[in-house]
């Protein structure tokens, strides 16, 4: 009986030190392979193309920020950003028009055809 009484008041305690180890060390992984997905430094549009895959869309033309942006700033590009209003209000392109996704083919009367029409959703 007495060592069945020692053994229930005896408490196994483990030490915290490898489990937070373990944890720390799981935490800098994820870390960083999100740092490796969002700093590729390539759009989708060259991986696509360099890699032989199929780009989506490839009747719609792409256009680099650069160029988008001198096409604004020139008067020679209208900027209509597809996102929802909440992201449009958040932050967006000086002068860029908000016309959500889901409103776009209601809404593409209120865009001159014959304007050069850069739509971005990021």
């Amino acid at each position: 009986m007495k060592i069945q009484e020692a053994s229930l008041g005896k408490t196994n305690k483990r030490p915290l030190w490898p489990l937070l180890l373990i944890g720390a060390g799981v935490i800098v992984l994820i870390a960083a392979l999100a740092s490796i997905l969002l700093n590729s430094g390539e759009d989708s549009t060259s991986n696509a193309a360099n890699s032989g895959q199929e780009i989506p869309f490839s009747q719609i033309a792409r256009v680099d920020v650069a160029t988008a942006k001198n096409a604004s700033d020139s008067g020679g590009a209208v900027i209509v950003d597809v996102r929802d209003e909440v992201y449009f209000n958040d932050g967006h392109i000086p002068g860029a028009i908000s016309i959500p996704l889901n409103e776009l083919e209601s809404r593409v009367g209120e865009l001159d055809p014959a304007d050069w029409i850069i739509l971005y959703c990021t």
